[in-house]
């Protein structure tokens, strides 16, 4: 195809035999992967190739490679994104009309749209739990001087993370990346992101799926608090007095329990050296799946890292095993626990969740059973009962098809890209 242009860390020759001559929208059903979209002012398609999903959007060249390089830089700096994968340009339909480029990203597994995830029989309180998932990612940016420009629910995907979720950039095209972000610019980011989820969770209520009892404007606030609460964990700076020094540690645990790392602390005293200020300089998410990963070589999410990390504990504790190395302990618990665990589930079921996923719910399964039955209840037990009652009735999340959230009601002007 004369003119078509590729630009890729490492292109797949597959991306040739794709109908590129062709508007995004004709594109025949059969290359398609049938996957949960959501509201988009730009044609969105996925596609399998070379067997992955990759997602494929048509806008406009230099929007296409902007996107492309700020999405690069975003996976460079470790920060929860969806990966590039191409850029196709020079595109034009067999008449020699110009067609706009499309940007390639990488299908983000077990992932979806807030949409799509209210199409699912979900419990109370889902709204709360998916913007504190984004107050986390938007301090995670801002930290690294990205300002978003169109914050939005729409904007994100989202992964199950022990209970919780665990937000991810999908859409860089209004953002900027700079060397830190000043707090006019924050603040900009924080009232596009209130607006922009009203707007989205009216759209639910409308379509009968908002299972919040309270106004979404109001649900939309909390944005700011949990932003402001982390911000403010994460940078504040603290004074202590010369006899509590202690408590410089004590801030350290409470930032490893918010789940972040303390790469560098400023301290300063007074005049007279009777009291020191401290303020954490460099921070860093991800201190329990950093912790369980050195343990165990398990690469989870940051809930699930601490979910396992206290069922390590728990298990270290039931065999006496206190005084022991840890990592020896964390061995065992791996070979003996966890792992008999999550490969007894059926090959037929491993698409519904991620394996520490699995491992989360059957500890909550576990609970549950006891809770009734009054007595502790042994893990393998809970196992078998989970495995027939409840993870077979779950929608596969690996690649969810049959959800088109497109369909779904409308009633604010889409944010996405």
């Amino acid at each position: 195809m004369a003119g078509l242009s590729i630009t890729a860390a490492h292109p797949d020759p597959a991306l040739l035999d794709l109908p590129w001559r062709l508007p995004l929208e004709e594109w025949p059903e059969e290359i398609l992967a049938a996957l949960p979209r959501g509201i988009s002012r730009h044609v969105v398609r996925f596609v399998r190739l070379s067997g992955r999903v990759v997602a494929i959007k048509e806008i406009k060249d230099d929007i296409a490679r902007r996107e492309y390089e700020l999405l690069r830089n975003l996976g460079r700096l470790d920060l929860p994104s969806v990966a590039p994968y191409a850029v196709i340009s020079g595109r034009e339909t067999r008449s020699g009309e110009p067609l706009d480029a499309c940007l390639i990203t990488h299908h983000l597994q077990f992932s979806l749209p807030y949409r799509a995830l209210y199409s699912q029989n979900l419990r109370r309180g889902t709204a709360i739990r998916l913007i504190d998932a984004l107050a986390v990612l938007l301090v995670r940016l801002h930290l690294a001087g990205f300002w978003w420009g169109d914050v939005s629910l729409s904007n994100t995907l989202f992964r199950r993370d022990a209970g919780a979720f665990s937000a991810y950039l999908v859409d860089a095209e209004t953002g900027e990346l700079r060397e830190r972000l000043s707090p006019g610019q924050r603040d900009h980011d924080l009232d596009i992101a209130r607006v922009n989820i009203a707007g989205e969770l009216m759209d639910l209520e409308a379509g009968g799926l908002l299972q919040e009892d309270r106004d979404p404007v109001v649900v939309s606030e909390r944005i700011l608090i949990r932003y402001h609460e982390l911000w403010d964990a994460l940078t504040g700076g603290e004074l202590i007095e010369e006899g509590e020094r202690w408590r410089v540690d004590e801030r350290i645990r409470a930032l490893n329990e918010l789940g972040f790392d303390v790469g560098e602390l400023a301290m300063s005293t007074d005049i007279d050296g009777t009291r020191i200020h401290i303020q954490p300089k460099v921070v860093d998410a991800g201190h329990h799946s950093r912790r369980l990963l050195r343990l165990t070589g398990l690469d989870v999410r940051e809930n699930q890292a601490r979910r396992l990390l206290n069922d390590l504990d728990a298990y270290t504790a039931a065999v006496g095993r206190q005084g022991d190395d840890e990592e020896l302990v964390a061995h065992d618990w791996l070979a003996r626990i966890y792992e008999p665990v999550t490969r007894r589930v059926p090959k037929e079921l491993t698409q519904k969740l991620e394996p520490a996923e699995i491992f989360h719910e059957v500890l909550e399964h576990r609970w549950y059973l006891a809770e009734r039955a009054r007595h502790d209840i042994p893990i393998f037990d809970a196992l078998e009962d989970y495995l027939s009652t409840v993870l077979p009735s779950r929608p596969d999340e690996a690649t969810v098809v049959g959800v088109d959230t497109t369909h779904m009601p409308v009633l604010a002007p889409p944010s996405a890209g």
